[in-house]
């Protein structure tokens, strides 16, 4: 048996997969309630590292509940996690500060400065990326504003690298990693000694290189205590969610394509050329099954205002039943009569050039729009919010057909598959797959229980298909350029 954790901002899940089969034989999050995300100021977003550990150990224990095992059968363990989180731990591995998470935006000047003192040339043809809010820049901020945390660092890591040094005390971090927190040079293979400069940061800061498949510790004996597991079980697999994904929906070559809308909405697509955006609208890192002899990178939109759109509506209409509202929206027309939303209400959108126009709602009419056009028009609204980053990724070069996801979050909804194949012009597949289940997976191809990465999606199967329609494709066309067209004027105004 395998084990996979996947540390979201919103919840830790954990899954228990028969390794044999590909049978999921549990799944369990640590609370029943959305994870605290706290904001002591507009902009900001922390989270406690603490927390995730105390969520891992409660969704582990649930497994045990759940699918009664005995911890001599687990092989291996996977951990996936939400991306650019920076945590710092002192030299006794003790959590110095709030872990600054990925929607937190007080790093957004910081990195743009970056980008102009290091310049356009380098920054994109060397990192891919502008410095942004990405770790790097986060860990900048906290240096400039918080010299009296940054002197105790012993080391800086992601959400994930910090659930691995809980688990087996060692404290280290992949490639991949580095390129998600942009302190990588895709050109010189090798981390990116102008941007630590102009930073002023130590590389010893930075946690030591393991690889993403492969063991990168054991689970200690204080932590087999507190989780029920047996001591040395290896950790093989680590990667960010998006990448994680991804690898879970055996999206690993060129031209595949996968997507996520949870909180936040994603389209991550593999691409074998060291490529980038010239506005750095959408950001590259390496993908988990880079080879020193094969570039995989992942080419990544991400949307902020996703999930986090839904639930806000759930919550101003009483707490109405997510399947509900979805037979409300489906009630609309395309189009939702002309009322248009637009969701950027969760920090700098990296596919608005971290812009902040704040969400808003336009063409209300009192005597016209109900319920249902409000709930249909958040939707379209994601959609084409995604689309317009995917229209980013094919002026790169890229070609997306076809996206496989997870049936989960805004996927379950008929209405929002339908309108995303149809604006975007692709066909989606959904998977009875999640960020758990795959990083157990991944953890199988660490521990070399798969021979092959194919070999791992063994049980895997594709629920629903869901083709584009010439009618609909018209009628969403339209929609989607008038929608485009007033997003447009409103970043210009």
């Amino acid at each position: 048996m395998l084990i996979g954790y996947d540390i979201g901002s919103s919840s830790v899940k954990a899954a228990l997969l028969d390794a044999a089969t590909g049978r999921c034989l549990a799944t369990a999050t640590g609370s029943d309630t959305e994870l605290a995300i706290q904001v002591p100021q507009p902009g900001w977003a922390e989270q406690d590292p603490e927390m995730w550990w105390q969520e891992v150990i409660r969704a582990t224990h649930a497994l045990h509940r759940q699918h009664p095992f005995n911890p001599a059968d687990i092989q291996a363990i996977g951990i996936a996690y939400q991306m650019h989180g920076l945590v710092c731990v002192d030299k006794d591995q003790q959590v110095l500060r709030p872990s600054i998470i990925w929607c937190d935006s007080r790093a957004v000047a910081t990195g743009d400065a970056a980008a102009a003192a290091l310049g356009e040339d380098y920054t994109l043809q060397h990192l891919l990326n502008s410095p942004g809010n990405f770790t790097a820049s986060k860990l900048r901020w906290v240096q400039q504003h918080e010299p009296a945390v940054y002197d105790r660092i012993r080391h800086i890591m992601l959400p994930g690298d910090f659930i691995a040094m809980r688990l087996t005390g060692v404290p280290a971090t992949t490639r991949s990693g580095l390129s998600e927190g942009i302190f990588w040079d895709f050109r010189e293979q090798r981390l990116s000694g102008p941007l630590l400069h102009h930073y002023q940061i130590d590389p010893q800061l930075l946690a030591p290189l393991v690889p993403t498949f492969g063991e990168q510790g054991r689970v200690t004996e204080q932590a087999a205590a507190l989780l029920g597991l047996r001591v040395g079980i290896p950790v093989t697999y680590r990667a960010g969610d998006q990448p994680n994904n991804a690898f879970s929906l055996n999206v690993l070559q060129p031209g595949e394509a996968a997507a996520t809308a949870g909180t936040s909405g994603v389209v991550y697509a593999v691409h074998d050329a060291v490529t980038y955006d010239r506005e750095s609208r959408v950001n590259t890192f390496i993908h988990v099954n880079q080879t020193e002899k094969d570039i995989r990178n992942g080419v990544l939109m991400c949307l902020n205002g996703t999930g986090i759109l839904n639930s806000w509506l759930r919550n101003i209409t009483g707490g109405m039943a997510y399947d509900r509202m979805n037979e409300l929206a489906a009630q609309a027309p395309v189009g939702a009569a002309g009322l248009q939303i637009f969701p950027f209400g969760n920090g700098a959108e990296r596919i608005l050039a971290n812009r902040q126009p704040g969400a808003r709602m336009e063409g209300l009419a009192f005597s016209v729009h109900q319920q249902p056009h409000v709930l249909r028009a958040a939707q379209e609204g994601i959609v084409y919010a995604l689309t317009y980053g995917l229209d980013i990724m094919r002026e790169m070069g890229l070609r997306i057909e076809r996206v496989r996801a997870g049936k989960a979050n805004m996927f379950l909804s008929p209405l929002f598959r339908e309108a995303f194949a149809n604006t975007a012009g692709v066909t989606v597949e959904l998977y009875n797959t999640d960020g758990a289940l795959g990083a157990a997976r991944a953890a199988g191809v660490g521990a070399g229980y798969y021979p092959r990465m194919q070999d791992a999606f063994i049980g895997m199967e594709c629920l629903t298909t869901i083709e584009p329609q010439q009618d609909l494709r018209s009628a969403y066309g339209e929609a989607y350029t008038k929608w485009k067209e007033r997003l447009l004027h409103i970043l210009e105004s």
